[in-house]
């Protein structure tokens, strides 16, 4: 599928722009180090927060207040700065169902989400959506849990990801290089499972120097 690759050297104002364009009134947020300078800068933005409902794409299963846990970060760089309504995934319980009852109750259907923000691991990655991982090939469900070394985590399926009207991938490092070429070169990775109506990458020039040349 098509991907448009957005190479930047300012990452946050590249998201703000594709966030006004989307006008999102369903958001899901990404975890890990690349999306914090997206939050801070969005904590910023003056727009319809009281209208936004904000889920997770992903969290480890940790308590909220844990250094590890996805919504700690969202909450202290964007989500307490905000009138925006948090739909938490529940780490401490690790309850994938919960919350895929949550969608649906939200939604009525297959969850449509205006905007999504996700990631891009070294391994290809994204989410908690891992290589030769079972919940790569999941069909139905919405959220599964998922076993890695680290903690065990709640991850959207691609199937609920996929059906997002713009999905924003945040790319950022040379550690990523590799990924993001793989990634643009439209190779059997997990984050290529991710098929919305539109995706952008948005890549800062460290990891977008293979994937630039195509």
């Amino acid at each position: 599928m098509k991907r448009e690759l957005v190479v930047t050297d300012d990452m946050p104002r590249e998201a703000v722009r594709l966030f006004r364009e989307a006008s999102p009134r369903t958001l899901v947020l990404a975890g890990g180090e690349t999306p914090r300078s997206t939050y801070r800068r969005l904590a910023r933005e003056k727009y319809r927060w009281d209208e936004v409902d904000a889920f997770f794409g992903d969290e480890r299963c940790v308590p909220p207040d844990d250094p590890d846990s996805n919504y700690r970060m969202a909450n202290e760089t964007l989500l307490s700065f905000v009138p925006a309504r948090v739909h938490r995934m529940p780490g401490e319980s690790c309850n994938a169902e919960s919350y895929e009852r949550e969608l649906r109750e939200f939604f009525g259907g297959l969850p449509r989400f205006d905007l999504v923000f996700l990631g891009l691991g070294g391994d290809g990655h994204t989410a908690s959506l891992f290589p030769g991982d079972p919940a790569l090939d999941e069909k139905e469900r919405w959220v599964v849990r998922v076993r890695r070394p680290d903690h065990e985590r709640t991850t959207l399926t691609p199937p609920a990801l996929s059906a997002a009207r713009l999905a924003v991938f945040l790319v950022a490092g040379a550690e990523k290089r590799d990924a993001l070429r793989r990634m643009m070169a439209d190779e059997d990775i997990p984050a290529n499972r991710i098929a919305a109506e539109r995706v952008v990458v948005l890549a800062d020039a460290a990891a977008a120097t293979e994937a630039a040349k195509r």
